[in-house]
């Protein structure tokens, strides 16, 4: 079986208010700036059922200051990577992936970026909700189904520069 992609659900731009309400309270000032980003911050287009939430930090250290507060929340640590660390959850009564980045990391825009062009583009997001269909039924890893899709958001990044 594949990824399962749904229809757009106008609901999802509320259930991250309420995230993001929750993040801002317990983050504070170390939380820069919250973003939803991926596919169900972009109207129109089916999507996997997940809000992805992105918090821009100053430093990724100390982690306490902002683990400690996500894991209250009901978010579970995934892992640290270069470019994010990662949480997992479904405490607003959806799945969602909470994604913490340096202010300062190259990419910590990124999926921003990606995701106002689409907004803006909706030919573009068509596109982009095509391939997704198509590689959600090629695929039944999370992490494969994402990969597949990076040269694409690649190039829709590119576009996107001034």
């Amino acid at each position: 079986m594949g990824i399962r992609l749904v229809q757009h659900d106008p609901e999802w731009a509320e259930t991250y208010g309420r995230a993001e309400a929750d993040i801002r309270d317990a983050l504070g000032e170390h939380a820069l700036s919250i973003d939803h980003v991926g596919s169900t911050a972009i109207p129109g287009i089916d999507s996997k059922p997940v809000i992805d939430i992105l918090v821009l930090v100053e430093s990724y250290d100390p982690e306490e200051v902002y683990r400690i507060p996500l894991e209250s929340l009901g978010y579970m640590y995934g892992h640290r990577e270069e470019w994010h660390v990662f949480f997992e959850g479904d405490a607003v009564g959806m799945s969602t992936q909470v994604h913490v980045v340096e202010e300062s990391a190259a990419d910590s825009r990124m999926m921003i970026t990606f995701r106002d062009y689409l907004r803006t583009h909706p030919d573009e997001a068509r596109r982009y909700e095509q391939l997704k269909h198509t590689l959600a039924d090629r695929y039944s890893d999370g992490d494969e189904y994402a990969d597949a899709k990076s040269e694409y958001v690649r190039g829709v990044l590119r576009r996107a520069e001034p």
